[in-house]
């Protein structure tokens, strides 16, 4: 007899579900005067299975069949003992196991995987369930090891599993489940916005809440888990959570939309999907939908998140940052089902052109069927337009980050500071992230999409990334604290922008290492202008500033001044360097650019990489370097940018002030360390000064007070050949604007 259509089946607000749910439904209603959770618990299922799409058709039918295999190999090969459910898995197997059994229970649900409905799977779900839970997740049991496998991992794992199976969890082990559940995360957990239950973990615990609340029709639990989730929809200014300026940060000192910040996303776009519409719909929509443009799209490019945002996680495996665009993608496109029509019809537009333009680890080739149905659904629209890269600047001063786009190319910068880590090591993970956050300059250009996904963390020389001025002194495997706490004692990091360029400064202590350092950049449009100055160090090792690494065997130039990477960009480094020796400023002619090529393995690869460094030489005093990237620029421009030294006119590169004037853009900049003058500027106190002028529009003056710490600052400009000189701008309460930048019209 012909299966009926997807469409035939039961439908809950445009979504179908799979026959075998229909029945869970059927048989719950009969029995629950209250049909509040067979709602919640229909609605769950459905968001399992996706809609909009024929199982029979491909891509499906290929996933779901590899799924129904899987799950029947998982029924066929279970063992329950003592010390197992699985031979091949020994107690406690938090995550293999659990992970087995919720497999099994969406093979159950979902259509096509040959399984559907089918009693024996289910009646093998619910056995495996109790028999894990009488031997390694008992109420009373010690939670040794990982406080996350206990309360978040394990328990949301068992309880999908027991919801999406339904009835055929018996009463006695559904109640024998509740109360391990109760017993590892009891109410409390809910309580106090602090420790281990903030930000991404506080929504993975409310999750755990609801699926508790859905196994019992428990209307207090509901309750809890919706509530509980209001400190994480507000900004917060210090630990864990969103801040004003787009930052999220999980384990206080980490940057971390692409980890932690995806699971919060994902999670809560689950939560406000399936209670719509419920006694527990969640409130403070407005806040969550306004993070997806301010926190998480500015750190995803051509699909990709940035490594930069994913802490410690960028040592998992190769094409990571691409995997976890393809999550945001999931949760945005997911929240866009109950968000407002113009902001959903804004994340279709964008998401579509994240997934035309990644190429390295395509979207739609990548995706589970309810993503891949929705993704597909949008890029088969003519209607929805693919939004292009967008270009401007954001600087996230909270997170010590910042993002540049200009057509054909971006750029992201990643600081350590008084507030935020060197990197992150915790688990055994990531333990030669060092010097990511010493100035790392990330970049890419047309067709280098997978520039640092492609095997780039275990084979780069982790003494040498991209950007950052670092000592050679050798440092051991996770040094420094784990999670995150390896700061250091500067506030004077961030900068000012107005939107479009910037000026972004930081005040640098090496990681474990006596270099200090002053490093200042200028993003403008085609070019980053890059100084140092004040780079001193005592560890009896050299200290180098990476002008660039970039994983490539392609042919490089150099010339006097000048370097070009065929089908990447150029450096303009001029031969001599403008800074501070001995307590004198001046030009000094010892800017030799080094260059190495080289073929580096680790993790049982092997990769091509071209180095571009500048040596200070050994324990350094006051040395500096000034030197251009240009993205993507032809050899042919940089010999040109080369030829023309007034292009960009370096002001001052000291230990108290770093400044530049781009005459062509109308620009002057400033990184003020201490209070100055430079170039028509003065400032009165530190802080970061963008003027730009414009010969159609406006001149504009941007300030902002990366320390955090000014109740007033007076910046004066004097404007070359202008009618009034010497005009003086006064800027009040600049410490409790958390770094941001105030823009005003020039006078």
């Amino acid at each position: 007899m012909r299966r009926p259509s997807r469409r035939s089946l039961l439908r809950l607000g445009g979504v179908a579900v799979a026959g075998a749910a229909g029945v869970l439904v059927q048989a719950e209603a009969a029995h629950t005067p209250d049909d509040s959770f067979v709602r919640l618990r229909r609605r769950w299922r459905e968001l399992i299975a996706g809609s909009g799409y024929d199982a029979a058709a491909e891509p499906y039918r290929t996933w779901l069949a590899a799924l129904g295999r899987t799950a029947a190999r998982h029924r066929d090969t279970m063992a329950p003992s003592r010390t197992s459910l699985w031979p091949d898995q020994a107690f406690p197997s938090f995550a293999a196991t659990p992970r087995r059994l919720r497999a099994m229970a969406h093979a159950y649900v979902l259509e096509g995987t040959g399984l559907t409905g089918d009693a024996g799977l289910a009646a093998a779900v619910a056995a495996g369930v109790d028999h894990y839970r009488r031997h390694v997740y008992a109420a009373g049991a010690d939670p040794a090891g990982n406080w996350w496998h206990w309360e978040i991992g394990v328990p949301k794992a068992l309880l999908d599993a027991a919801v999406l199976i339904g009835p055929q969890l018996s009463e006695r082990r559904s109640l024998a489940l509740r109360d391990a559940v109760d017993h590892f995360v009891p109410e409390r957990r809910l309580g106090g916005y602090s420790g281990t239950s903030t930000a991404a973990n506080r929504v993975d615990l409310c999750m755990v809440m609801l699926l508790r609340a859905m196994l019992r029709a428990d209307h207090g639990k509901a309750a809890l888990a919706v509530s509980a989730l209001s400190p994480v929809l507000r900004h917060v200014r210090e630990g864990d959570g969103f801040y004003r300026d787009g930052s999220f940060l999980q384990h206080t000192y980490v940057p971390y939309q692409g980890g932690y910040g995806v699971s919060l996303l994902s999670g809560l776009a689950t939560l406000f999907a399936v209670l719509r519409g419920s006694p527990w719909e969640v409130p403070g929509g407005r806040f969550l939908f306004d993070t997806v443009e301010r926190s998480f799209a500015p750190f995803v490019r051509d699909g990709a998140c940035m490594d930069l945002v994913r802490g410690r996680g960028v040592a998992r495996r190769p094409f990571g940052d691409h995997d976890k665009g393809r999550e945001i993608a999931a949760a945005i496109l997911l929240l866009g089902d109950v968000a407002p029509e113009t902001q959903r019809a804004r994340w279709h537009a964008m998401v579509k052109g994240w997934a035309r333009r990644d190429t390295a680890r395509p979207m739609l080739e990548h995706a589970e069927p309810a993503f891949h149905a929705r993704l597909a659904a949008i890029m088969d629209d003519a209607a929805v337009p693919a939004a292009p890269e967008p270009v401007g600047h954001r600087l996230l001063p909270m997170s010590a980050r910042a993002v540049h786009r200009r057509p054909g190319w971006c750029a992201a910068l990643s600081m350590a500071s008084h507030r935020i880590g060197h990197y992150e090591h915790g688990n055994g993970e990531n333990p030669r992230g060092w010097h990511t956050g010493s100035g790392m300059l990330y970049w890419w250009a047309e067709g280098h999409g997978d520039q640092y996904s492609d095997a780039f963390w275990p084979t780069v020389d982790p003494y040498r990334l991209p950007g950052t001025t670092v000592s050679a002194r050798r440092l051991p495997d996770g040094a420094g604290e784990a999670w995150g706490d390896t700061r250091t004692p500067w506030r004077w990091v961030g900068g000012a922008t107005d939107g479009t360029y910037a000026a972004v400064g930081q005040h640098l202590s090496g990681l474990e290492s006596t270099l200090e350092a002053f490093k200042s950049w200028f993003f403008l449009d085609d070019a980053v202008v890059c100084l140092g100055a004040g780079i001193t160090a005592e560890d009896r090792a050299a200290v180098e500033t990476i002008v660039d690494n970039r994983r490539t065997d392609a042919p490089l130039t150099v010339e006097a001044g000048w370097a070009h990477l065929e089908g990447h960009g150029g450096y303009v480094v001029p031969a001599v360097g403008h800074g501070e020796r001995g307590g004198v400023v001046g030009t000094f002619a010892d800017q030799g650019l080094r260059t190495l090529r080289e073929r580096r393995t680790g993790g049982g690869v092997a990769r091509d990489y071209v180095t571009l460094w500048l040596d200070h030489g050994v324990d350094p005093r006051s040395a500096g370097y000034v030197y251009l990237l240009l993205p993507g620029a032809s050899r042919e421009e940089t010999r040109a940018r080369a030829a023309d030294p007034g292009w960009v006119r370096v002001l001052a590169n000291t230990a108290r002030l770093q400044a530049v004037h781009v005459p062509s853009l109308g620009i002057t900049a400033a990184c003020f360390w201490n209070a100055g003058a430079a170039g028509g500027l003065s400032a009165s106190a530190p802080c970061a000064v963008l003027v730009r002028e414009r010969p159609d529009g406006p001149a504009t003056l941007t300030v902002a007070d990366p320390r955090c710490d000014l109740d007033e600052l007076t910046v004066t400009w004097a404007r070359p050949g202008g009618l009034l000189t010497g005009s003086a701008y006064t800027f009040r309460g600049l410490a409790d604007q958390e770094g941001a930048s105030e823009t005003v019209g020039l006078r």
